[in-house]
């Protein structure tokens, strides 16, 4: 018996597509006319009665992010919850804890809850988002590039990788390390991409001592922060890849009385706390609000029915230097 990914294969389209012509939903022509030409070669009948159930949406939409203690996504959800809200919808909020199980589970319970559509930071490279896609509802995905033909609203990772290290070697600096969450996770990873990018634009050798990857919470700074300083010749600086792995670097290099700028520090996100002046240490501001609200309005429009090919925003961080001279 022929499925909607046999449909969706011999039509060139993807399940999604194929799930709103049967819906109803707005579709373009040529769209429906390859769909149902390939449903009829298949012998392919939509189960009527799921169709239905389907079109019952709620005016709920399901936001799942990675961490909810970590305040960039915090603040990211501020953003999804105010244009939701405005346009009369609520928010469910889903913490995966970067876990693939737990996610699915939460993506199951928007479909068996008739959920209007999700945004999601992905907790992996092999998140399975075919069901959720399967039924038709829109999803947007943030923060995190995924291998799906969907909508997403990210960073311009590389792109602050590049700048954290250059300002650190404005400043004087020469041996600079980097910090980053796991390197399976696009944001690591490009950050990284980045760093490397400026030490070879400033003749610096790349030193794979120098390039760690951990978790993107504060005991992945500390714990590598702290292999660096053990280091025959530790850094002089390091360029840490989200706002958690600074805070936990920098209570390393305060606790061996080395805060900056006796150890330069630039951090990608921001510093949601710290005892230091904001003066000390050089941040790439992400504009995490901004993308939960450009997410959220990239959802309504898809739940309203846009049909355009599926598009990615990319948003740049905003550097602040640090002023206190070394």
């Amino acid at each position: 018996m022929a499925t909607i990914y046999d449909v969706a294969e011999l039509a060139g389209v993807s399940p999604a597509t194929v799930s709103r012509v049967f819906n109803g939903t707005n579709v373009s022509p040529e769209k429906i006319a390859a769909v149902r030409a390939a449903a009829e070669k298949l012998d392919f009948t939509p189960n009527r009665a799921a169709r239905t159930l389907r079109r019952q949406s709620s005016e709920v939409i399901a936001l799942v992010i990675p961490d909810i203690e970590n305040p960039y996504f915090t603040e990211m959800a501020r953003g999804v919850e105010d244009v939701a809200s405005e346009a009369g919808y609520s928010v469910v909020l889903c913490n995966s804890d970067a876990q693939v199980d737990k996610e699915s589970t939460y993506l199951r319970i928007a479909i068996a809850e008739n959920m209007s559509g999700v945004i999601i930071a992905t907790a992996s490279e092999t998140s399975d988002l075919d069901p959720i896609l399967a039924t038709g509802r829109p999803l947007v995905a943030v923060d995190r590039g995924t291998s799906y033909d969907v909508d997403g609203v990210v960073m311009s990772n590389r792109a602050a990788g590049t700048a954290a290290a250059q300002e650190l070697f404005r400043a004087g600096y020469r041996r600079i390390a980097y910090i980053g969450g796991p390197s399976h996770i696009d944001t690591a990873a490009e950050r990284a991409a980045g760093w490397q990018e400026a030490l070879t634009a400033a003749g610096r050798a790349i030193d794979p001592e120098l390039q760690r990857f951990s978790t993107f919470g504060v005991e992945g700074g500390r714990e590598v922060m702290a292999e660096l300083l053990a280091l025959p010749e530790p850094p002089d600086a390091v360029v840490a890849g989200n706002n958690l792995i600074g805070v936990g670097a920098i209570q390393v290099l305060t606790e061996h009385g080395l805060t900056p700028p006796a150890v330069g520090v630039a951090v990608i996100g921001s510093l949601p706390f710290t005892t230091l002046s904001p003066n000390a240490v050089t941040v790439v501001r992400l504009p995490a609000r901004h993308m939960g609200v450009t997410a959220a309005r990239m959802l309504l429009e898809r739940i309203r029915g846009d049909d355009q090919p599926a598009r990615t925003v990319v948003l740049r961080g905003a550097l602040q230097s640090a002023s206190i001279p070394r």
